[in-house]
């Protein structure tokens, strides 16, 4: 059957000689994976490829069947397109760390409307906005929440951040935040937004500390979670 949505791209890889695999997360039917089949090899499959940047904002048409593994795009056009994210050389390390954590999370094939919109629109909001240095820490705090672990604000008195149980403690358990630091960047961070996340004042290292433990916050509650391999250049273009 033909379906029409939105989609974000999450990433892509060759296949064969001249063609391409596309993960994307749609709005209608959740994760999909698309082959484009030679558009290596032409022009014409060159101006097509260029619209699966990571994490573009599309509007496709797919010839789609259930039990396939790689489904097939009919049309395809831009429902976004951004101004900076591609040409900004710290807004492109953070698209391609975020769309590899996502390619790595995101796994459910169904509709979820509530996750594409919040998706949708942060990334749009990393586009128009020059105040981002914050951005993905933000990003990847909100995003548990749609993946069923965000922490629990109730208890912010807590001097430990238990990360398996999601909530502040009073005293260390199996798995928690060492670092002070960290601690009251998450308490700032909860009570924050992205239009307010310039507010929030800290430096390299405690932002790649607070990052290592977020990533480790998503190994515990996510078994097929995996340390993204952009990491380290993340790393090089931030510090």
């Amino acid at each position: 059957m033909l379906v029409s949505t939105k989609a974000i791209v999450l990433s892509k890889v060759k296949y064969r000689d001249s063609d391409l695999i596309v993960k994307c997360y749609t709005e209608k039917i959740g994760i999909v994976s698309v082959v484009l089949r030679n558009v290596l090899n032409s022009k014409r499959g060159n101006a097509k490829v260029a619209y699966f940047q990571l994490l573009s904002q599309l509007e496709v048409v797919m010839v789609y069947k259930e039990n396939r593994s790689l489904q097939a795009i009919k049309e395809v056009k831009t429902s976004h397109l951004y101004t900076s994210i591609y040409t900004n050389v710290f807004k492109s390390a953070i698209t391609m760390f975020l769309a590899e954590i996502l390619s790595s999370v995101l796994m459910e094939e169904e509709e979820n409307k509530v996750l594409f919109s919040f998706l949708e629109t942060t990334f749009q909001w990393l586009d128009t906005h020059s105040e981002y240095a914050n951005f993905h820490l933000l990003f990847l705090l909100k995003l548990t929440k749609y993946l069923g672990f965000y922490p629990d604000g109730n208890a912010l008195g807590g001097n430990f951040f238990d990360l398996l149980e999601g909530k502040f403690v009073p005293k260390a358990g199996y798995a928690y935040t060492k670092s002070d630091d960290n601690i009251v960047l998450l308490k700032q961070l909860l009570g924050t937004t992205f239009d307010t996340i310039n507010t929030i004042k800290i430096n390299a290292k405690q932002r790649q500390s607070f990052l290592n433990m977020m990533l480790h916050y998503f190994e515990l509650h996510l078994g097929s979670f995996k340390y993204p391999k952009s990491m380290q250049v993340f790393n090089q273009v931030f510090n």
